[in-house]
């Protein structure tokens, strides 16, 4: 096992992200934790292992699961397992599982340790480090939650090797959203001159990968850990507009990171109608979401946008009651601010008919 990085966040917390080679390593460092720990899989992940510790739940796979209900059930298991806050809860899955998981061990007995194994590309690059928690409520995506960061996080690039290719590239879009956000273009560089051995899911390429991607995300939220000071929003580049559109699809007809590549480009064109950024990074930028095949140009239909506007609205990043949206200036330059009602309506809609800014 290596370390690959170390985190710093707020209050003195750390997260240390380490990297096992493949599951059999995976599978001797949980076991050292022993009857100290609750684990918390989803129906895909759970039949990974051949046999899972006795103290185990199993929630439904998809974000569907992703509720209070669940969190409850996490909660009630600790309780009658008799878990203290010495020990450990453990979540084996992918974004939904390691952030339910990371909430019920914030909020149980105040605060239990949380350790967590992503399964996806998706969770490895983004939904376990920083402390994020949390679940959907009332049809928005992680309305209620906590900051809590986990005490490992244990990376088994071998793990991806089990992921259908529209999982792997749910995983993918978070990264090419990470080059967009890096101080400079090597990770852009690396996605393209290295593009054959990513879609191949070489284990080596993929390793160099999630240390860059990663690097990315940890620059961002060791900077604002909590989220006050408008430096780690910018993670959020593309999310406003993507869980609009997961939110009309019932978060079944795109999942969270193909939302999310379309929501870059909306974000990136949103930028070139306000004239903030350097067009050639933008026609760059939008061309790498291309090489990689995300559906970028769909619009959504006249019947849907009331649905849209309004889930848009519920968005957490807000300032005086006006959702922030994050756009860019140029490499990692970012900017947040609103966008008026109109201007949204003209980047997603097809065929916009005229409205009010209210």
């Amino acid at each position: 096992m290596n370390e690959i990085m170390n985190v710093k966040l707020s209050c003195g917390k750390e997260t240390h992200v380490s990297y096992l080679n493949d599951l059999n390593e995976l599978s001797s460092k949980l076991a050292a934790f022993g009857n100290k720990a609750l684990w918390v899989a989803d129906s895909n992940t759970a039949n990974l292992f051949k046999r899972l510790p006795p103290t185990n739940i199993i929630l439904n796979a998809g974000e569907k699961s992703k509720t209070l209900a669940s969190v409850e059930k996490i909660l009630r298991v600790c309780v009658e397992e008799g878990l203290s806050r010495d020990d450990y809860i453990i979540g084996f899955g992918g974004g939904v599982v390691c952030d339910l998981a990371a909430f019920a061990a914030s909020i149980y007995m105040r605060g239990c340790k949380v350790i967590l194994v992503p399964t996806s590309l998706l969770c490895m690059v983004d939904a376990t480090l920083g402390g994020k928690t949390g679940c959907d409520f009332m049809g928005a995506k992680n309305l209620v939650g906590s900051f809590y960061p986990a005490k490992e996080v244990l990376i088994c690039p071998q793990l991806l090797k089990s992921l259908s290719e529209r999982e792997y590239h749910n995983g993918l879009a978070e990264v090419l959203k990470h080059a967009l956000l890096s101080k400079d273009e090597s990770l852009h560089k690396f996605l393209i001159s290295r593009k054959s051995q990513i879609l191949l899911r070489d284990e080596n390429t993929l390793l160099s990968l999630l240390q860059m991607s990663l690097e990315v995300k940890k620059d961002y939220i060791e900077k604002d850990p909590e989220e006050k000071f408008g430096i780690r929003q910018a993670l959020n580049l593309g999310h406003t507009f993507g869980h609009a559109l997961e939110s009309c699809g019932r978060f079944s007809k795109f999942s969270h990171g193909e939302a999310v590549a379309w929501g870059c480009v909306r974000a990136l064109e949103a930028s070139l109608e306000l004239k903030i950024i350097d067009e050639n990074f933008a026609l760059h930028a939008i061309r790498l979401f291309k090489a990689y095949n995300y559906d970028i140009d769909h619009k959504i239909g006249r019947g849907e946008w009331i649905d849209f506007y309004n889930t848009i609205q519920k968005d957490k990043k807000k300032k005086d009651g006006v959702v922030q949206f994050v756009l860019m200036e140029n490499q990692g330059k970012y900017v947040l601010t609103g966008l008026s009602k109109n201007t949204i309506m003209n980047l997603v809609i097809s065929n916009p008919i005229g409205c009010n800014n209210g």
